[in-house]
């Protein structure tokens, strides 16, 4: 079976390839908006679905989506669109316990399948001058939530997490090889 990565994500590529997959990546254009009546850990697996039916999948081909999504105090953070919303987003997450919910849906020609991974992250109080020093080394516009767990806010500032680790990087990685494995899409050289 050949994989197909319908995703932009520099994290979610170094995941899979340090699994030992290869993989070409696809184009899954699609708006990431979705309805105001579901829940938060609803929301990554709506997108991720979402991803999946815009891409085209052939026979022999497995396609991999997800989407991640950060709440903190039942309030959405999504990807900053500034300095000044990032400093405020990680602002917001000091000191506390936020959510983060990563989907990934898998699609054959036949078969699809999607999942959520659940993580708590709590943070240590974040001073001003850590915040302006992590966006401006870390430019975090391309995360939810303003940060990378494998970033130098998360291994300062993170004191506690509850689940996944990579789900939080943005792929729930051991949901994703269980999956792979019973679809018999196996690592390079297994």
């Amino acid at each position: 079976m050949k994989l197909l990565l319908a995703s932009n994500s520099p994290r979610r590529k170094e995941l899979l390839t340090q699994l030992g997959y290869t993989f070409d990546v696809v184009k899954a254009d699609t708006d990431e908006s979705f309805p105001a009546n579901l829940t938060p850990d609803q929301i990554a697996e709506y997108i991720s679905k979402k991803k999946a039916e815009a891409a085209e999948v052939r026979s022999g081909q497995i396609l991999l989506t997800a989407d991640t999504i950060v709440t903190s105090e039942n309030k959405i953070l999504l990807k900053p669109d500034s300095e000044q919303e990032a400093f405020a987003m990680i602002k917001s997450l000091s000191g506390k316990t936020h959510q983060v919910y990563t989907a990934f849906t898998l699609k054959t020609i036949d078969y699809q399948i999607s999942k959520t991974s659940r993580t708590d992250v709590e943070f240590s109080e974040i001073g001003d001058n850590d915040i302006d020093y992590y966006i401006k080394n870390f430019k975090p516009f391309d995360k939810a939530g303003s940060y990378g767990i494998q970033e130098w806010l998360g291994m300062a500032r993170i004191k506690k997490i509850t689940g996944s680790f990579y789900a939080v990087m943005g792929l729930p990685i051991d949901m994703v090889y269980e999956e792979l494995i019973k679809l018999g899409c196996f690592p390079k050289n297994f």
